[in-house]
């Protein structure tokens, strides 16, 4: 059997690769739990699966192997007498003369090697003979090893893809002319603008005449952010790889003394990627899935995905973020007080919280609202006697629907907001000093005081109201006449009423001033007296809470202000429709026609 060569740069950078690992192995394994994930208080940290040689027993599709198309003939240089050569015969039909690509990512013993072989001869190395593994699924990788069983190629790649095959980029190429080969300079210095660029060097080329040897390729040595893996997502991104290809350009140097032509091929033992099933630090191990076979991260942490590389459903209180030695970014459940089963994160929310939350709740269930359903829906009131999580902590307001303003009633204590004087907490019964109506507009009215009793004597209230009123009495309609004869015309909502000796005070809002005597009268809240004979005869009429055209004549009021209305006085409930006719009534007295009336 032939004895692998290592060389002291290439065994370096090996080594380099593997004790990267090994440093990010201790940080993730600190402490001891159950659980790897989670410390001995069940707090999370970072975890990572084992670090292994993922090329281990799967396949590799090679684009040249010898014996294929029939039994063919191969020399190989004896170690022991220079010059000397042993033939031997490659068949893919029998077992025991076949060099498949199997043979690579066995069990690698170097005291019975078992080679791949491609074909032999000049035509057949004419053009780029390929390895190509597929990992299964994203790998961190550290290294990437080839052990010859043949003299080592003058000019050789190592690709890498992360989309299974679509793409590639090159990791490492080797050849003793860089530039001339791969058009790179040899040796070229890594600086932190161009760590995730591959390189060309020579290195390999050391003692390659001899047979057997290894070039082995670690990923990390010589990148200036090594050292703080955990905050370079450049060289996160530039270990990662699905797939991983080794291209072989060109067997003989430029100078070598020419080889007959059945001693010309590529033959590896062992073809090496030693990694870590990538899961961002929030996996200790991969398993296979059930549905596909195929390699995923057992995620922890609250996380999801292949690679753990987003938060799992409801746990979008903060953004997804690679677990670190210093933090391991656990994904955090929406606050939703167990009213939703949705939410969606949201930067700017996170932001204002000082990046603390950032969830927001959707669709909340049992009548609450809010972006963390913290708070009752319109129509529902919070039942403080329950904590906001019961699925019962919002009550319906249940208002009235002729007695309250409204649907939505005050969210702590469930008052509904009634109209005048209506009152109880759904607006259900009429105040104090007010009685039901069948109006649903003013649904309890004020009580009127009953003016006093007296007799037929009483300048109050004259016996026969019939003939004190009939001045009043007809039918009441507006006309441009009855206009021009009074002083003022104004449009009123009667508010309150209220007894004064002799007279009644109307608390009124004046609408609107079609006309204005002396006392000029000014939209607003104002005072409407009316003699109390008048009231107890009901000429005019008047009901608190109704709106009246009011027509009359100036007079002094009893009291420092107001208008007063008397039995000669126009009062009729006022109709929307009379707006129009009053304006065009005030244009014609503006044009003296009230002269000519």
């Amino acid at each position: 059997p032939m004895r692998p060569l290592w060389t002291a740069s290439l065994a370096l950078l090996a080594l380099a690769g593997l004790c990267l690992a090994a440093a990010v192995a201790r940080a993730g394994a600190q402490g001891s739990s159950p659980d790897p994930c989670y410390d001995e208080h069940g707090a999370a940290r970072r975890c990572i699966p084992d670090f292994v040689n993922a090329a281990f027993g799967k396949e590799v599709r090679a684009s040249s192997t010898c014996g294929l198309k029939g039994p063919s003939r191969y020399c190989a240089q004896d170690k022991g007498e220079e010059g000397a050569r042993t033939c031997h015969t490659c068949d893919a039909s029998d077992p025991k003369r076949a060099h498949p690509g199997s043979y690579l990512t066995d069990l690698n013993n170097p005291h019975n090697l078992t080679c791949w072989q491609s074909e032999t001869g000049v035509q057949a190395l004419q053009g780029n003979v390929t390895l190509t593994l597929s990992l299964g699924k994203k790998f961190e990788v550290t290294y990437v090893s080839v052990q010859f069983c043949s003299k080592r190629p003058d000019s050789m790649a190592i690709f890498k893809s992360m989309d299974y095959g679509k793409t590639w980029v090159p990791f490492q190429f080797y050849s003793t002319q860089c530039r001339k080969v791969f058009n790179r300079p040899n040796r070229a210095a890594i600086t932190k603008q161009n760590e995730q660029e591959a390189v060309c060097t020579d290195a390999h080329a050391d003692g390659r005449p001899l047979s057997g040897g290894l070039v082995a390729f670690s990923t990390l040595d010589g990148r200036p952010s090594a050292h703080d893996f955990d905050n370079s997502p450049v060289l996160q991104d530039w270990v990662t790889a699905t797939d991983v290809r080794v291209t072989f350009s060109r067997l003989t140097a430029p100078g070598e003394p020419d080889e007959d032509e059945d001693s010309l091929f590529y033959a590896v033992s062992d073809l090496q990627v030693g990694g870590r099933c990538k899961c961002n630090g929030h996996a200790s191990r991969c398993v296979k899935e059930r549905d596909t076979g195929g390699l995923v991260c057992d995620c922890k942490h609250n996380t999801a995905g292949p690679e753990c590389d987003r938060c799992k459903p409801f746990h979008y209180d903060r953004p997804w973020q690679r677990a670190t030695a210093r933090e391991a970014h656990e994904c955090v459940a929406c606050n939703c007080n167990l009213h939703a089963r949705r939410c969606r994160f949201n930067m700017e929310l996170y932001k204002l919280s000082g990046r603390k939350s950032g969830g927001v709740c959707l669709n909340c269930r049992h009548n609450t609202a809010g972006r963390h359903c913290h708070y009752c829906k319109e129509g529902y009131y919070r039942d403080l006697s329950k904590p906001i999580s019961h699925r019962k902590a919002c009550k319906a307001c249940d208002c009235h629907p002729v007695g309250a303003a409204g649907k939505t009633c005050n969210q702590t204590t469930g008052q509904c907001p009634c109209k005048d004087g209506v009152t109880g907490i759904t607006c259900n019964r009429c105040a104090k000093g007010y009685q039901q109506s069948r109006s649903p507009i003013a649904p309890c009215i004020k009580i009127p005081v009953a003016p006093p009793t007296t007799t037929a004597s009483s300048p109050e209230e004259p016996a026969d109201c019939d003939s004190y009123c009939k001045a009043s009495k007809g039918k009441l309609k507006i006309n441009m006449k009855k206009y021009c004869k009074k002083d003022y015309a104004v449009q009123v909502h009667i508010l309150k009423s209220d007894k004064a000796g002799e007279w009644w005070k109307f608390t009124v809002n004046i609408i609107s001033v079609y006309k204005q005597g002396e006392s000029r009268i000014r939209r607003g809240d104002q005072l409407l007296w009316v003699r109390a004979k008048d009231v107890a005869c009901k000429c005019p009429k008047i009901k608190t809470g109704k709106k009246y055209l009011l027509l009359g004549n100036d007079e002094d009021s009893p009291g420092q202000s107001g208008v007063v209305a008397d039995k000669g006085s126009l009062v009729i409930q006022w109709r929307d429709t009379w707006a129009r006719r009053l304006r065009k009534f005030q244009q014609r007295e503006k044009k003296g026609k009230c002269k000519k009336a």
